[in-house]
């Protein structure tokens, strides 16, 4: 199986929380139809996209990265790359290599989507990221570490944030939602 059927059947398989997931799950899949290519960078102006949210066990605290490029506090993840061959194995690489935790109780179950616009990802091209989130969880004393595409990478309280994008408190929310009524 390619990365690229495994996107699709995720996706098309994929149960989504809300009307606004249903929606982007459409949207994703109609993508993937109408790109072999499109779990590649090189797909422009959108492409697949895959990261984790990392929250403790308690469900208390989120772990975020001060994205370099970006300069906001974002979860974990990034594009799909040519060894990949799941999509869930991308956002658990992406997640792995941003914040430097070897061990990440993973879930491979979307928890949402998002699209979003990234200004970085190709200058001169307005790019799309269609961005499939998942959730794991990790012991806050597990040994993070800042990769090159972060400035930091820290341990905030879920009711203490900093200020992050209304997607990002959404996203906290969703898998504080879903961890807390397992």
């Amino acid at each position: 199986m390619t990365l690229h059927s495994d996107a699709r059947a995720v996706l098309a398989g994929w149960v989504p929380p809300s009307a606004r997931d249903a929606e982007l799950r459409d949207r994703f899949v109609a993508h993937l139809d109408a790109h072999p290519d499109g779990t590649t960078r090189a797909c422009l102006p959108d492409h697949l996209t895959a990261g984790t949210i990392v929250l403790t066990p308690e469900a208390d605290a989120v772990l975020l990265n001060h994205h370099a490029k970006a300069k906001v506090w974002l979860a974990f993840g990034g594009h799909c790359e040519p060894t990949d061959t799941t999509l869930a194995g991308v956002a658990l690489r992406e997640a792995h290599e941003e914040s430097g935790l070897a061990d990440l109780d993973f879930d491979p179950v979307p928890l949402d989507l998002d699209e979003h616009e990234v200004l970085f990802c190709s200058p001169g091209t307005a790019v799309h990221h269609l961005d499939v989130r998942f959730v794991a969880t990790a012991r806050r004393d597990g040994s993070h570490a800042v990769s090159d595409e972060s400035l930091d990478v820290r341990w905030w309280p879920v009711d203490d944030l900093p200020e992050i994008y209304p997607d990002m408190r959404r996203l906290i929310g969703d898998a504080v939602a879903r961890l807390t009524t397992r």
